[in-house]
């Protein structure tokens, strides 16, 4: 049986909080790419992105609330305060829409992305900060989006499905380049997981085995 190491899973007495990428980088990791959402096109994204819905949900609620209050004195209070809780759920589109503005400049603030030699890492949150990993080899596609305000403002989305799911790398510059490298790599890696080729070493360490990428 092999020897436990008991030091290996020791917490840090400083209680040292991790808040940037570069935080979670293991020793024999390298950043290939970095970057964050173009902001103006994040917030303007942010602010489009269900407007529609939300106002047509607002409109025909709106003038259902209208005809209500004209008539507010023939209706019972328990009807008044059913329609109040009805009316308070049905308008979540509106709510959802509303929160995604009020909370996009915070949402930007800790969006970040990086591609490394061995995953991608979405930073995230708005009250705490959240690390998602995705590997490689668990990638299935890499697809890219433009929409009409990502072409004015010349910035991409790009869509990943892996084993663990779908995943979108919003609003980056330069989308057509990165998705072209980042095809690249997942492909490098899998056909070099599944065909040992000259990106591994002579001799394989199994997991100790490093990726290097190469134009």
């Amino acid at each position: 049986m092999a020897k436990l190491d008991e030091n290996y899973f020791k917490i840090d007495p400083s209680g040292r909080d991790l808040k940037n990428i570069e935080d979670v980088i293991g020793s024999d990791e390298q950043i290939l790419w970095s970057g964050k959402p173009k902001k103006r096109a994040f917030l303007i994204n942010a602010f489009t992105k269900m407007l529609p819905i939300a106002l047509i949900w607002l409109l025909f609620d709106g003038a259902f609330i209208g005809l209500m209050i004209g008539t507010m004195d023939e209706i019972p209070a328990s009807v008044k305060i059913f329609m109040a809780v009805f009316f308070l759920f049905h308008l979540m589109p509106v709510w959802i829409w509303l929160s995604n503005v009020l909370t996009a400049n915070r949402q930007h603030e800790n969006l970040e992305y990086a591609f490394t030699n061995k995953r991608i890492i979405i930073k995230s949150g708005i009250i705490g900060i959240d690390f998602k990993n995705i590997y490689y080899s668990e990638i299935d596609s890499v697809n890219l989006r433009v929409g009409l305000v990502d072409r004015i403002e010349k910035v991409g989305d790009i869509y990943i499905k892996s084993i663990g799911g779908a995943n979108v790398l919003y609003d980056l510059e330069n989308p057509y380049t990165l998705t072209e490298k980042l095809q690249k790599i997942v492909v490098d890696i899998k056909t070099d997981i599944q065909f040992p080729n000259n990106l591994r070493p002579a001799e394989n360490d199994g997991y100790n085995t490093k990726y290097t990428y190469r134009d």
